[in-house]
């Protein structure tokens, strides 16, 4: 039967490989504590076209499919699974249109975000999602997780900014969603239904992207402050305050001594959180950094810093873009994206030094404070069995608590096998069963990532 099927992917698709050492390089995502599988061929077709006749050759033989970009993702969703047919988008990397007019971009899936927004820079034009991965993660694994950035807090995450797209489902048949024009509301929204179903639902082969004018030079300011009260206050009353920071990012105390003791940034023991704001509006933004700073004073900073140039503001921005390399030495990293209320940032993030006192491991909890997506980082050593063991009890308390305070189990990484068994808890079981019928819909044989989201 593998043979069989192998061969006639081959009779379809020039790029088809059965290696398994490549096989087995494919496997994982960037998610610790996920599963994976042993695939049974990857596949990597260039065009709608050869998308549609790999799924009608899986469906043919009853293969599940698992989509993969970069493989950047955290929560195990492009993970392989046995017997399953990985489908890579990396040959369809084509930054197919730009209008300056219409501003929107028409691209396929494996174009890097990052190449996207240098694309339409050049241009005038700006793509705000922005995700730590932005410089691998690719456009359809963006959308595939809904992913956010650092630049949240002003513009919104991926489905914000995604007008339309095409997506071949798992008969092989080819539907087109949402629109170019900028307003539209006929019919069910399939484009944000599809935007965060994790490759469950169809294969995404074109998407249709909305642009914006390019902002100006943006100006940053940093805040130190002795306890975590004090930076979430600030960070509530510049947004209290009518700004709108194009950055709003979030380092608590243990996240600090972990960067200080990767790199020394003259950060004293007794910090207890710092804050970082930016402004993008051009002419304004050193009024909008020098307002911020004043607000952080009046709410107990102890060391203020405001840049008055670019190359000050990446100087200061260096403590958050630290943060993955300062903690990888410390351990293995368990990467949590828990959102809340603003008003519930406090409690989360006292309720985590509970957590992690109760379990004996390190957490850190930096974030995108703007929004309160954090993201609670649980490390421990992974040859230690019963350290592991607490690890993950500790990564499900924080959820449950995120969700106690209203929140979310995830803000931006999305659910993949790693937050499956949360997903109900959250959702309750009805809207859990309708999302089971909205699978059954697109995918009645279930093979487009099984497994994934729902268990």
């Amino acid at each position: 039967m593998r043979d069989e099927f192998v061969g006639r992917l081959r009779s379809v698709l020039e790029d088809v490989v059965d290696d398994p050492d490549v096989l087995d390089s494919h496997r994982n995502d960037h998610a610790t504590f996920c599963t994976a599988g042993a695939p049974r061929a990857l596949v990597r077709p260039a065009s709608t076209a050869e998308v549609q006749e790999v799924l009608r050759v899986a469906s043919e033989f009853r293969v599940p499919v698992v989509t993969q970009g970069a493989r950047t993702g955290l929560s195990g969703a492009a993970n392989a699974i046995d017997g399953c047919l990985l489908l890579s988008t990396s040959r369809m990397s084509r930054i197919l249109e730009v209008s300056v007019e219409d501003q929107v971009a028409v691209v396929q899936p494996g174009v890097v975000n990052a190449s996207l927004s240098r694309a339409v820079l050049d241009k005038g034009l700006f793509y705000p999602p922005d995700p730590s991965s932005w410089e691998m993660s690719t456009i359809g694994g963006n959308i595939a997780t809904n992913a956010g950035g650092l630049c949240c807090v002003k513009y919104g995450v991926t489905s914000d900014f995604v007008r339309g797209l095409e997506v071949v489902l798992a008969s092989g048949e080819v539907v087109r969603t949402g629109r170019r024009a900028a307003k539209g509301v006929a019919g069910y929204d399939l484009t944000r239904l599809i935007v965060g179903s994790e490759g469950t639902l169809g294969v995404v082969t074109e998407a249709t992207l909305a642009l914006q004018p390019a902002p100006e030079a943006a100006l940053t300011a940093a805040a130190t402050f002795l306890t975590i009260e004090d930076g979430i206050a600030a960070a509530a009353a510049v947004m209290a305050s009518g700004l709108r920071p194009s950055l709003l990012e979030f380092l608590d105390q243990p996240t600090l001594r972990a960067i200080q003791a990767y790199r020394d940034m003259g950060l004293p023991e007794n910090v207890g959180s710092m804050l970082l704001a930016q402004s993008d509006r051009g002419s304004r933004a050193a009024e909008d950094v020098a307002r911020i700073a004043a607000i952080c004073t009046e709410h107990g900073a102890v060391d203020v810093a405001e840049a008055s140039d670019a190359e000050e503001s990446r100087m200061l921005l260096e403590a958050r873009r630290l943060v993955n390399s300062a903690l990888e030495p410390l351990g293995v990293t368990l990467i949590d994206d828990v959102s809340v209320p603003r008003s519930q940032l406090v409690t989360l993030l006292r309720g985590i030094a509970e957590i992690s006192a109760k379990y004996g491991v390190l957490i850190c909890c930096p974030g995108h404070v703007g929004d309160g997506n954090m993201h609670p980082t649980v490390v421990f050593d992974r040859d230690d069995a019963a350290a592991e063991a607490r690890a993950l009890e500790a990564f499900g308390a924080v959820m449950e608590l995120g969700l106690r305070l209203g929140g979310t189990i995830t803000g931006e990484h999305g659910i993949g096998t790693l937050k499956a068994r949360w997903l109900e808890t959250e959702l309750g079981p009805v809207g859990l069963e309708l999302h089971r019928r909205i699978k059954a819909a697109f995918d009645p044989l279930n093979l487009l990532n099984p497994g994934k989201v729902l268990l």
